[in-house]
């Protein structure tokens, strides 16, 4: 990914129109660190807690599987907000 592809992503929502890429209130974010998603926030307003303990996969062409891929984020330890790339899948 290129530096200007990582700066248009910071501080857009994870799925979000391109349109209306921020952060809507009274909804609840988690920060994507590392890998292809980095600096993107994910929107987990109403997730169950055994979903937000397990993280999640992610499609996202940005990956190393192209457009088929996966990227797998999971919390941080002792810093949930945070979910750290954990690898990616086709």
């Amino acid at each position: 990914m290129h530096d200007h592809d990582e700066q248009l992503l910071r501080g857009r929502v994870y799925g979000a129109d391109h349109e209306d890429p921020g952060p809507r209130p009274g909804h609840d974010y988690r920060e994507l660190v590392g890998g292809p998603l980095d600096g993107l926030l994910l929107d987990t307003t109403g997730w169950p807690p055994a979903a937000l303990a397990a993280g999640t996969a992610l499609t996202t062409h940005l990956g190393r599987h192209g457009g088929t891929g996966r990227s797998h984020y999971t919390p941080r330890e002792g810093d949930p907000r945070h979910w750290d790339h954990a690898g990616d899948t086709p």
